[in-house]
């Protein structure tokens, strides 16, 4: 039988049979880790899975498998990257707020509320802003997390933000940026979420 015709669940576990230990192989290569290397191999076949139409028969569906992990490897080290920039910038922050353990008491104080007014959020809008404030995610890498194009997760992000700064009201030390949109004063932000829930 052509592998064109079969159900897509045996096509996938001939793929995954046939091309799962060079996948690792590859990934066990490229890491330091055998855990990120598993983790890369599993996304590598999720990717697969998802476009399994578009990967070639035979031979050709290995070099095409490569490539899938060649980005999800990319995308593994740019996080890696970013989390230790995220570490270094941390671990001085952490130096000079020491120096001043009343300023890192109220920052502490800060984030709780912040996290806790996100409680409060749709688990959307949290998710898009855990994505944004969180891991340091804007509009586009947002939307390759959540399998949506930019043009989409850029005004669910300016909405659920807005939701944000109302829900912490009017006290300027717990708003999410210095400034409502648009730079209006946190006071403003109520209006300005209703009037975007509007839209």
């Amino acid at each position: 039988m052509e592998l064109a015709a079969t159900a897509p669940e045996d096509t996938f576990r001939g793929l995954y049979a046939a091309h799962f230990d060079a996948v690792l192989g590859y990934a066990l290569r490229r890491t330091d880790r055998p855990e990120d290397a598993a983790d890369v191999a599993a996304e590598t076949f999720v990717v697969a899975w998802r476009r399994l139409r578009h990967v070639p028969h035979g031979e050709s569906a290995r070099p095409w498998l490569y490539g899938v992990a060649r980005r999800v490897l990319a995308n593994h080290r740019r996080g890696e990257s970013r989390r230790a920039a995220l570490g270094a910038r941390l671990r001085i922050q952490l130096v000079s707020a020491v120096r001043d353990s009343a300023g890192w008491a109220d920052e502490t104080v800060h984030r709780a509320d912040v996290t806790a007014a996100m409680a409060r959020l749709s688990a959307r809008d949290e998710e898009v802003l855990q994505l944004h404030l969180w891991e340091g995610l804007e509009s586009r890498e947002i939307g390759e997390v959540l399998g949506l194009p930019a043009t989409v997760v850029r005004p669910r992000l300016s909405r659920a933000k807005a939701r944000l700064r109302a829900l912490l009201g009017d006290d300027p030390g717990a708003d999410c940026n210095d400034a409502g949109p648009g730079g209006h004063p946190p006071s403003r932000n109520r209006e300005l979420a209703a009037k975007e829930e509007q839209s």
